[in-house]
Order: structure tokens, then C-alpha cells, then sequence
């Protein structure tokens, strides 16, 4: 039975039943106070929206660490990024805060912290993710009945423009790049993102067709290889030009299936640090190329495929981006503009303006 009583000559408490049948109670100054609060604690029990007011107490920081230990369901290098925010910017700040205590203006003012300590727009974003993850799954949890991270406000984040080379500057840095150039121009020509091209193993490559097909993904984390699907979890086919096919049957004539066919000087999967370190970096460096990276010859084999003419659809799947709007987020300024006749068009259909009073029209 619920109710309220007098606890003191200061104080009442509100006693109530839980889904479980166990008697509980919350004590309060005043009467009035303790009867809004056992009232609306009924009203959420009778709509399946009870909350145990005892695992609203659990500490923010030890509850991160619990969700941080069950990231099984997400990528290797995507769980580790995860606990290392945890790690440096969700447990030292609220490691020793109630969940039940954290609220919308507290997270405001975390993410106003950390824009001012220098982290760019993006970091905060990726930061408050983690901790509006937690908080989801407290609420999954029925720690507490809400998120408070859900309407925090964020910095904007503006897209970095994406880097194109021409034709011409891919050939200049596949030469500075010799004898190891294969991977550049596969890079450049394909759009694979570099994890992919490390993942390529011999049989999936079909000469005849001349493609690759992707349907895994290797990448480094702390100095072991971990091996995923791609991105977007699905395998794809992606065309390679007929001088690049030839050089690539070349490379795996006479090799084991399942061995890679990009490797390291001494056999084994590529690995991104080395491979910058040792052919990429100098490479970019000679042909005064210092701000590129390996994933722009991916915007730039994006950017050749438009200019050949490729549609939307096709870059998107060369690329195998998850849908054709994420491609036109990003290359839609490649495409060819075809306003100008939408304007032409619609000139036709423009009213002309009256002539003058007394004017004859011929």
C-alpha cells in the first residue's frame, strides 16, 4: 500500500511497493513534497515506467567502466577509440557523480570544458556520443528514466574539404613512389579505404572481370592486427582499370589464395604506420604533396570516376558508401550542375511584364 507518513516531527516518508513486491520509502522535509513525488511515482509505476530511485544512486564512473567492458558488438578499433574516451574524458568527470544527479546543463557545460581546452568540434561530438551511449543504456537499464545528453548542445562541425589530385599528380606521386607505386595507383584508381586494399587477399581478385572484390578489412590497433568486415558490414565489387588488373595479375601469378596481395617487404599484411613511413610519407614529401594523406586518393579516385562520367550510384558503390545521399554529402560539387538549364527551362514559363499605358504592342 502507498502512503504517507510522519517520520519525525521534521520529516515524512513516502512508502510504496516495487514491481517486485518489496516495501520501500523515501523520506522528505515536507508533507506536500512527499505526496507530489509518491504520486508521480504511481503514475510511472502503472505506466511500466518505474524507476528504482536506489539504481539512480549508481556512480557514473563505474557504470562507464561496466558498459565499456561489453562493447563485443562493435568493431575492434571502434570499442577501443570507445574506452579510451571513457577512460580520459567520461571517468575523470563524472566518475563520481550519481547517474540520477547528472542533468541537461551539466553536460552543457562539460561540452563548453572541453571545446575550451582545444578538442575540435568533431573530438567533443565523438566524446559526448560516448557518454550519450551510456546514458541510453542506463535508461534501457531502468536506472534512470531519461538521457540527459539526448538535446546537449553541440559544436558544429565543418566538413574539412576533401583533397583531389588530378591524373597527372597521381602519376608523379606513383613514380616518386617506384618500385612500390601498386599501391598508390590501386588506391587512386579503386577508392578502397587503406584497410581494404591491406585485406586483399589473393582470391579475391578475379582477373577476367578485372575486380576486386572487398569483403573484409584489416587495421592495427595498439600494434595487433585486427581483422572486420568493411565499414558498412557489406561485401562489394569494385572495377579496376584494365593496365591495373594486368600489373595486379602479375603480382599474384603462382601465389597462395589466401595469402594478401598488397605485402610488407618482408611478406605479411601491410600495415598503415609502416607503409606511410617507409613509401607513402617520402613519396608525398618529394612531389610537395605535405598535407595529403592515404585517404584522399580515395576522394580522388571518386573525383577521376566523376570526371570519366560515372553517375551517383555507381561512384557509391565503387566506393561502397551506404547509400547515394552520403556520396552527394560529400562529391556532390563533382557532379555536373544542371541548373543552369532548370533556369532555361523555366525562363519559358516566366510571365513578360505588361507594356507601359498607351505603349502599342507589335
Amino acid at each position: 500500500m502507498a502512503q504517507v507518513t510522519r517520520n519525525s516531527p521534521n520529516g515524512w516518508l513516502a512508502r510504496w511497493r516495487d514491481p517486485a513486491g518489496r516495501q520501500r520509502k523515501k523520506s522528505f522535509a515536507r508533507k506536500v513534497d512527499a505526496q507530489r513525488w509518491l504520486d508521480q511515482m504511481l503514475s510511472d509505476l502503472h505506466r511500466g515506467r518505474y524507476i528504482d530511485p536506489a539504481a539512480a544512486k549508481a556512480m557514473t564512473g563505474d557504470y562507464a567502466d561496466q558498459w565499456a567492458s561489453g562493447l563485443a558488438h562493435l568493431k575492434v578499433s571502434t570499442a577501443t577509440r570507445y574506452r579510451g574516451i571513457v577512460r580520459v574524458h567520461i571517468v575523470p568527470r563524472w566518475g563520481t557523480w550519481q547517474l540520477g544527479k547528472i542533468t541537461l546543463s551539466d553536460v552543457n557545460a562539460w561540452i563548453a570544458d572541453l571545446a575550451a581546452e582545444g578538442l575540435r568540434p568533431g573530438t567533443v561530438r565523438q566524446t559526448h556520443r560516448v557518454l550519450s551511449l551510456i546514458l541510453d543504456t542506463a535508461v534501457a537499464d531502468g536506472r534512470i528514466a531519461g538521457n540527459p545528453a539526448a538535446r546537449a548542445k553541440l559544436p558544429r562541425q565543418v566538413r574539412a574539404e576533401p583533397v583531389f589530385l588530378t591524373a597527372q599528380q597521381v602519376a608523379e606521386l606513383a613514380r616518386a613512389s617506384e618500385p612500390d607505386d601498386l599501391p598508390v595507383l590501386t588506391l587512386a584508381f579503386t577508392g578502397l579505404r587503406f584497410g581494404e586494399l591491406a585485406g586483399l587477399r589473393v582470391r579475391r581478385f578475379d582477373p577476367l572481370r578485372r575486380r576486386l572484390t572487398v569483403s573484409e578489412s584489416v587495421t592495427e590497433v595498439r600494434g595487433r592486427l585486427t581483422w572486420s568486415t568493411p565499414k558498412t558490414h557489406q561485401t562489394r565489387s569494385v572495377p579496376v582499370p584494365r593496365t591495373l588488373a594486368t600489373r595486379i595479375e602479375e603480382l599474384v601469378q603462382g601465389r597462395n589464395q589466401d595469402e594478401p596481395i598488397f605485402t610488407a617487404p618482408g611478406g605479411g599484411v601491410l600495415r598503415l604506420r609502416n607503409w606511410r613511413m617507409r613509401v607513402f610519407d617520402p613519396a608525398r614529401d618529394a612531389v610537395g604533396l605535405r598535407e595529403l594523406t592515404p585517404h584522399d586518393l580515395r576522394h580522388t579516385a571518386a573525383s577521376l570516376a566523376i570526371a570519366s562520367g560515372a553517375n551517383v550510384k555507381a561512384v557509391q558503390r565503387m566506393l561502397g558508401h551506404a547509400s547515394a545521399a552520403m556520396t552527394l554529402d560529400v562529391y556532390a560539387g563533382l557532379f555536373a550542375d544542371d541548373l543552369d538549364a532548370v533556369a532555361d527551362a523555366l525562363d519559358s514559363l516566366v510571365p513578360q511584364p505588361a507594356p507601359p499605358v498607351g505603349e502599342e504592342v507589335d
